[in-house]
């Protein structure tokens, strides 16, 4: 693809993992990426591997559960490059499983915040910015807990669920306008999220690998570029779709 040439990708949790993966893959199709992320030095390395496949872009420290900290990523887009064109709102946090009776308020908070608002406020912001550039495409992060249940982590189910409502409504609201809203929503994933769940117990992360039909769990990069393909104009007839990058594991 060549159409990512010149266009500026806003990739929030663009640190590490799927994020990390998405912003190279932007960057070697000639994007200008902005890697937003709370840890900075991380996110710096993203840039390092970003100018090493050939793009470039800029770090901007960003907790996306805070309203000034989104609207100010978004200003630094636009001062940097005048414009905006494609967003993967990436930034997450997991749920560590237990029981219902252990978990806290304020558990519940954080992850809403993080998870939900972060995801609400970052489409807040870039769609009045991408409005300005006649419109563009914009990816959210579930999970296929956002399609099923998660026993012992109902708050992150429940988050990834709202995700993909944000997702169909903004959908919907900017249809007419030129730009796209879509999801996707992966299962096991090889990030330090996934190995952080898999190592609470011996045996974990091969039973979490048996329930994929494909037979392993996917490489941040494989989920990457379904994020590319959402963003590009081969998707130009799909928003307000919640893509399953899962092996197969809903499937059954």
């Amino acid at each position: 693809m060549t159409e990512f040439a010149d266009k500026v990708v806003l990739v929030t949790g663009g640190s590490s993992g799927i994020g990390r993966a998405a912003v190279v893959a932007f960057g070697r199709q000639g994007a200008k990426v902005v890697i937003a992320s709370r840890r900075v030095d991380w996110s710096k390395e993203t840039l390092r591997l970003l100018r090493e496949a050939g793009g470039d872009g800029l770090v901007v420290r960003t907790d996306v559960s805070n309203e000034t900290d989104v609207e100010s990523m978004v200003e630094a887009t636009l001062e940097a490059y005048g414009r905006l064109d494609f967003a993967f709102n990436n930034a997450g946090i997991e749920q560590i499983p237990q029981p219902i009776v252990e978990q806290t308020a304020e558990l519940f908070d954080r992850i809403m915040d993080v998870n939900v608002k972060g995801v609400w406020l970052a489409l807040k912001y870039e769609i009045p910015a991408m409005l300005k550039s006649g419109g563009g495409a914009i990816v959210n992060m579930s999970s296929i807990r956002g399609v099923s249940g998660f026993p012992g982590a109902a708050i992150y189910s429940a988050s990834k669920h709202a995700v993909i409502g944000l997702t169909k409504s903004f959908a919907l609201e900017y249809a007419s306008s030129g730009i796209r809203i879509n999801a996707v929503c992966p299962a096991g994933v090889e990030t330090d999220m996934f190995r952080r769940g898999v190592s609470r117990k011996e045996g974990l992360r091969e039973s979490a690998t048996a329930a994929h039909p494909i037979g392993r769990i996917a490489e941040p990069e494989e989920i990457s570029n379904v994020v590319v393909w959402l963003c590009s104009s081969a998707s130009a007839y799909v928003t307000g779709h919640s893509l399953l990058a899962d092996g197969g594991y809903t499937a059954r």
